[in-house]
């Protein structure tokens, strides 16, 4: 989403960068092409307005005119401005008492059912019990889909189809939720296609009556300016906690995501970066701002390769690695972790320094799902000794597959190409060892 911002920031900042001192028309130049990035990107004028003030208060004086890095002092200032833009630091969920419940409320297209499933598939994650309600009982098949999502998630379901009330529903939810100890209550709320008195009254008398711990406005990171629009009436009429900003995976521009916090005072708590119902992320305003700036998220990373790797796995695949038995089945188990893990395009983009590369990173995002469909085609005794594999084996895994026999030829001489390069380092590995070096950090 942020790509084109952060483009036309690292191109100020090399400039910046590529001087011994600055001087204050500097920063006043490179400030006003920060500030045009920033309306580019479709950020709240008023916001930038305040934005650039404080980086020029801060960046125009002798302790930044003087430096012997100076470009590498403005990045760091917007840096720090940044993370204040989007909220300072991560805003958890509050979900404390003997039955918390959680409102998710929104317009409809925004993803709110969906973000329900996410967030509850989340919440299971770290240990809670959540239950999904189904309120929604305007919107066509919204109930419906809520319970698709709940039994792909293995989360139950509490609906009364579309004949009672909003409110009668919710409130049977929490009994029912007390009875199975439940916790906490999610509620899919009813939205319209745009704002109006009749769904805030409802939102409202449900607020009123369930008391919830959190009031989740789900906005739609791809609708720009109009989402700090609808987010901003959503906290005068109904009062909301926090947002979950959908679709930051899409190709717009991120004004949003820049602007909400500062336009209406509550943080955003979570972030869907994919399609998937895994891809939920607890907002981090440092991590973003690292993003934005093109520095990558290594944190982030580590967390989602921690959540995909098993500990014995890892364990039974180093002592593989050790004895140079890693086989095609192993190779098969990686690419589904890394699959687990999200879209390529979204954890490159994690990675320090990609930011800084001149021209687009190519991924092609089917190439796992290609790689994955070759040796599932193949036996077992197939991928535990890929020398078996002939000319006729291939093109009956390649029909298999839906592929050519070129792409499996491909994948087997990457294999082989893998196996050497393993080979080689676990050779090195040994030696090291003899010296008292151990290259793998025993």
């Amino acid at each position: 989403m942020f790509e084109t911002l952060t483009e036309k920031l690292q191109t100020v900042f090399r400039r910046l960068r590529g001087r011994g001192q600055l001087s204050e028309p500097d920063v006043r130049q490179a400030s006003r092409e920060i500030r045009l990035a920033l309306l580019e990107a479709d950020v709240n004028f008023r916001v930038v307005k305040d934005f650039i003030a404080r980086v020029e208060a801060r960046a125009v004086g002798q302790e930044i005119l003087e430096s012997l890095t100076p470009g590498q002092q403005v990045v760091k200032i917007v840096n720090e401005e940044l993370i204040q833009l989007l909220g300072a630091k991560a805003a958890p969920l509050d979900l404390g008492g003997d039955q918390p419940v959680v409102m998710l409320v929104g317009l409809q297209g925004g993803g709110k059912t969906t973000s329900t499933g996410k967030l509850g598939r989340y919440l299971m994650s770290q240990g809670y019990s959540p239950l999904l309600v189904a309120t929604d009982v305007r919107r066509p098949a919204a109930i419906e889909q809520l319970q698709v999502v709940g039994q792909q998630i293995g989360l139950p379901v509490f609906a009364r189809g579309d004949r009672e009330s909003p409110l009668a529903i919710a409130q049977a939810a929490l009994s029912a939720g007390r009875r199975e100890g439940r916790r906490p209550i999610l509620l899919d709320t009813q939205g319209r296609t745009h704002i109006d008195s009749e769904l805030m009254a409802e939102l409202a008398e449900m607020r009123v009556a369930v008391s919830p711990r959190e009031v989740l406005l789900v906005v739609d990171a791809m609708t720009g300016q109009d989402a700090v629009n609808v987010a901003g009436e959503f906290q005068r009429q109904l009062g909301v906690t926090g947002f979950i900003l959908t679709k930051l995976d899409g190709d717009a521009r991120g004004g949003a995501a820049l602007s909400l916090t500062a336009v209406t005072g509550q943080p955003i708590k979570f972030i869907g970066v994919g399609e998937k119902l895994e891809a939920l992320e607890p907002f981090h305003p440092d991590r973003m701002a690292s993003r934005i700036l093109g520095l990558g998220d290594v944190l982030t990373l580590i967390e989602r390769a921690e959540a995909a790797v098993d500990e014995k796995e890892a364990a039974d695949l180093e002592r593989k690695l050790r004895e140079n038995r890693f086989d095609l089945e192993d190779f098969l188990a990686q690419i589904q972790r890394l699959r687990k893990m999200g879209s390529l395009d979204h954890l490159i983009s994690m990675i320090p320094g990609i930011g800084r590369l001149r021209g687009p990173v190519e991924v092609d995002s089917n190439a796992l799902v290609e790689m994955t469909a070759i040796v599932q085609s193949m036996t077992p005794d197939e991928r535990a000794d890929p020398s078996l594999i002939d000319g006729s084996r291939r093109r009956r895994i390649a029909r298999g597959s839906g592929r050519s026999v070129q792409g499996v030829n491909q994948l087997l001489a990457q294999f082989r190409q893998m196996k050497q390069m393993i080979g080689q380092f676990t050779e090195m590995e040994r030696r090291g060892r003899g010296r008292g070096i151990d290259l793998l950090g025993r």
